[in-house]
């Protein structure tokens, strides 16, 4: 049987495939054996590609940050699901509820300044997290401490004007963009949900949000809708919705999971920059372990439900002590340069 794998993800088509085919602009522009491709690449977009994706792979040292007081902190957080069985199904079969722990007893500090990421495979509970946190679902059990204050006895209304501090990046900026509002209302909206600017004010900080992500000229941006933008643009857009009420916060689920190894490693220095400059805390979501390398300061691995293992980044690749993230490990294709 013959295969054909479509992927942006170069250090996966190194591991397992025999031969490549580079597609650019609706182009084959470059096609040959793996490793001539890899290894003496002709066309500049591949060269940009792999340049790319070496920068993302490469061994780079990321300072401990200290502090002493957390921004979160997660007690003992919980967050099950019952599955009832029908009464026919229970006579029957004898079958009891079912439980899924998909957060399952989590204890976890994340201090100011700091990038800390969450990896773990597909279902493992990362993004159930996340929406606990901010408080999109309510936890089953434990306590989520943000500045000070424990979001999870919030209600409604007194977790509204929390929101503002804790925003989200999502992993597909194209869904999570309104279609029917230009990139100009999109980025503003947050701005009037939580009153904080007038009307004229609103666009003046929108156009100083778009030039800090790089989209330029800005009044061309702000007039157009998503779906006149390619994916490292929206992501762009998504930035700057999240950032443009100043949180302290951001939490990134899988931000860059959709885009391309170029784009990817824009995307990441974009939020490098942006983090230093409006002294931001993220929250990383990533099943990929490269990209977790290459941006965050700590990693907290997360397997069914529990943190498995924490720890400095350089010490989770190095030393990893618990099984399965040796076996994450083992498992993610590692990019080397030729």
């Amino acid at each position: 049987m013959g295969l054909l794998l479509i992927s942006h993800d170069l250090a996966m088509v190194a591991e397992y495939c025999t031969d490549i085919a580079v597609m650019h602009q609706g182009q084959i522009v470059e096609t040959g054996p793996v490793k001539q491709i890899f290894n003496d690449p002709q066309h500049p977009y591949t060269q940009s590609l792999l340049e790319a994706a070496l920068h993302l792979h490469s061994d780079q040292e990321i300072s401990p940050h200290q502090e002493k007081q957390p921004i979160l902190s997660l007690e003992n957080l919980e967050q099950h699901y019952t599955l009832e069985s029908n009464l026919f199904q229970r006579l029957i079969t004898g079958q009891k509820t079912q439980v899924i722990r998909a957060v399952d007893g989590i204890n976890l500090d994340i201090y100011a300044g700091e990038i800390l990421g969450l990896v773990g495979e597909s279902g493992c509970g990362k993004s159930t997290l996340s929406r606990t946190i901010l408080q999109l679902i309510k936890p089953t059990g434990g306590r989520v401490i943000f500045a000070g204050k424990e979001l999870n006895r919030l209600s409604v209304g007194q977790m509204r004007p929390e929101r503002r501090h804790l925003q989200m990046i999502f992993q597909d900026p194209h869904a999570s963009l309104n279609p029917l509002m230009t990139v100009g209302e999109n980025i503003g909206d947050p701005l009037h949900i939580h009153q904080l600017a007038t009307r004229p004010a609103v666009k003046e900080k929108v156009l100083q949000m778009l030039e800090k992500v790089g989209l330029t000229p800005a009044e061309e941006y702000y007039a157009r809708y998503p779906r006149q933008l390619s994916g490292g643009q929206q992501q762009r857009v998504g930035i700057a919705r999240a950032l443009i009420t100043e949180p302290r916060l951001v939490i990134c689920d899988e931000p860059v999971s959709m885009l391309d190894a170029s784009i990817q490693a824009q995307v990441l220095d974009l939020m490098q920059a942006l983090k230093a400059e409006f002294n931001l805390t993220y929250l990383f979501i990533t099943h990929d372990l490269w990209v977790a390398k290459f941006l965050c300061d700590r990693i907290a691995v997360m397997n069914q439900g529990k943190i498995v293992e924490l720890g400095q980044t350089v010490d989770i690749f190095n030393h990893p002590q618990h099984p399965y993230t040796q076996k994450l490990l083992g498992a993610a294709p590692l990019l080397h340069s030729a």
